[in-house]
């Protein structure tokens, strides 16, 4: 748990803590600091909602990333601010959920999420970069049992991804590409990797191209 209590006020009032639902929808999460939010994350949401034949993708922006320890991110408030001017799609919705609840890693987000939501079917939106250090993140296993797992092709990173020890000790449990619209439907584990969507953007580069993204 983390200490978030003068970030929380400021998102509430930007942001839904849980974005409008019906039972029954098909949600993908995307999360992440956003900081800054690029084009390349309205391309995975929007190819993912395609592929993935989801209603909706939520962005969690998050107050910070326990494996980023390099910056200090933006107030969370204007990062939710320019997702939303990103987004720009009412099929993305952007929330600063995790700051609000306190939650540090994503496998609390997620049960959070699954006791709240119960009637949802969660998909784990993340590219292949993440899917490289993934077990590294808190519980990976136990996150890989809450959710099944949508990977986005993201070379060149692509090769040392689908070799990493997460994907190794997950193998028996993907999914043909073709299967991939089932995916949401799915018993965990399961997972499925996406290839066909060809930006390479990425937040740190942005930054570093731009000093008013540095912290």
């Amino acid at each position: 748990m983390r200490a978030e209590t003068d970030l929380q006020p400021h998102c509430a009032a930007t942001s839904h803590q849980i974005p409008p639902f019906s039972d029954g929808m098909r949600i993908g999460l995307l999360g992440g600091s956003f900081n800054p939010p690029h084009a390349a994350h309205r391309a995975v949401s929007r190819f993912a909602i395609k592929r993935l034949g989801l209603d909706r993708v939520w962005w969690l922006v998050s107050p910070g990333n326990p494996l980023k320890n390099g910056y200090g991110p933006h107030d969370i408030s204007a990062r939710a601010a320019a997702a939303r001017a990103v987004a720009r799609d009412p099929r993305i919705d952007v929330s600063c959920l995790e700051a609000v609840i306190g939650t540090r890693y994503t496998v609390d987000t997620i049960r959070y999420l699954r006791r709240r939501c119960a009637g949802l079917r969660f998909v784990w939106i993340m590219g292949a970069d993440n899917l490289a250090q993934f077990h590294r993140w808190d519980d990976w296993q136990g996150l890989a049992l809450e959710v099944p797992l949508a990977v986005i092709d993201r070379p060149p990173q692509s090769f040392r991804a689908l070799a990493a020890p997460a994907a190794q000790a997950l193998a028996r449990y993907r999914i043909p590409e073709r299967d991939a619209a089932s995916l949401a439907n799915r018993a965990t584990p399961a997972w499925v990797f996406l290839a066909g969507l060809k930006l390479n953007l990425s937040s740190t580069a942005l930054r570093n191209a731009d000093g008013s993204w540095k912290s």
